[in-house]
């Protein structure tokens, strides 16, 4: 199989929980992760931005990293790979120095950076934490703003924005991003009313969190009539998924590897031989999706990654 559009395979790092573990070396297994990753071909290692683990993973009390120092220093611990945050609530930080962060994370990668971002959900952290949840109509509001002073926080040398909930005033940023332009931004979700608007006015990629393939493209027809509206080519965002996928050698070691993975994340991922894996995602490139994320639950090994970067070179035509 050979696909003659450009790819993105991404690894994602939601559980940080790793049975045999010594104390103190957790960091030391995400490392292990994102080398092996680096090592198998993938283009992109994303961790949550969230505080509390989140249901579909573990239990909230499960370890999790705070996600931009992790980034920072899995920056100095590789070198080619893409690294960034799937996906920054947008309510956490302010736009500003999310901006400032995601910069610096550019400068110490040598340009490797990528800015993830969404409207956050989580309301048991926000209560935790303190941070205000408002109504999702203000947070889409608020990721509108955000998303203006990001780009202009990149793009700009002197920038300023005055917006209702978040202004900035001839902001420095100071070193500039590596990437022209500043770091890709990508906006996870496929909300059809203000999500798909938001990725038609802002983004460079767009990732969305799985669901069957007919409805995937109901959904990319909505895109493209956003990107219409706002003016723009829908061919110039790129498209990613969840590929759901859990890898295997053999058929018969499905049912096995399926008992591994989380009962409430279990219905959401299909086990598959690298061969049926190939030709599930030759359907979704034929679709028009080009990205695909994978995660450390169903890729829990070095072992299992490496089984992903034979996946990684059938679909590439390797």
């Amino acid at each position: 199989m050979r696909s003659t559009v450009p790819l993105m395979f991404g690894l994602h790092m939601p559980n940080f929980t790793f049975p045999g573990a010594p104390a103190g070396g957790l960091f030391d297994r995400v490392v292990e992760t994102a080398q092996a990753a680096e090592r198998a071909g993938f283009d992109l290692v994303t961790v949550m931005d969230h505080f509390y683990q989140i249901g579909m993973v573990g239990a909230e009390t499960d370890p999790i990293l705070e996600a931009y120092t992790a980034l920072g220093a899995l920056a100095a611990r590789t070198s080619r790979i893409r690294l960034g945050t799937l996906v920054t609530g947008v309510t956490y930080r302010n736009p500003a120095l999310l901006a400032k962060m995601v910069t610096t994370l550019d400068v110490i990668s040598k340009g490797r950076a990528l800015m993830g971002i969404g409207a956050a959900w989580n309301d048991a952290e926000h209560r935790g934490y303190g941070f205000e949840f408002p109504p999702v109509r203000e947070r889409m509001d608020r990721l509108d703003e955000a998303l203006t002073i990001i780009k202009g926080m990149f793009r700009e040398e002197r920038p300023s924005f005055q917006g209702r909930y978040y202004r900035i005033e001839r902001a420095v940023n100071s070193p500039r991003p590596v990437q022209p332009g500043g770091p890709k931004i990508l906006i996870g979700g496929a909300g059809e009313k203000r999500t798909l608007r938001l990725l038609a006015r802002h983004g460079d990629i767009g990732h969305w969190f799985g669901g069957n393939l007919e409805d995937l493209k109901r959904k990319k027809e909505v895109f493209k009539r956003h990107c219409e509206a706002e003016g723009r080519d829908p061919s110039a965002v790129l498209l990613t998924v969840s590929a759901g996928l859990l890898l295997v050698k053999n058929e018969s070691d499905a049912a096995s590897a399926l008992a591994g993975i989380p009962a409430a994340r279990r219905r959401m991922v299909a086990a598959a031989t690298v061969p049926q894996a190939a030709e599930l995602l030759g359907r979704h490139i034929d679709a028009g999706f080009s990205g695909f994320t994978f995660d450390n639950l169903a890729l829990p090994t070095t072992d299992s990654i490496e089984l992903a970067g034979e996946l990684i070179k059938i679909v590439r035509g390797g």
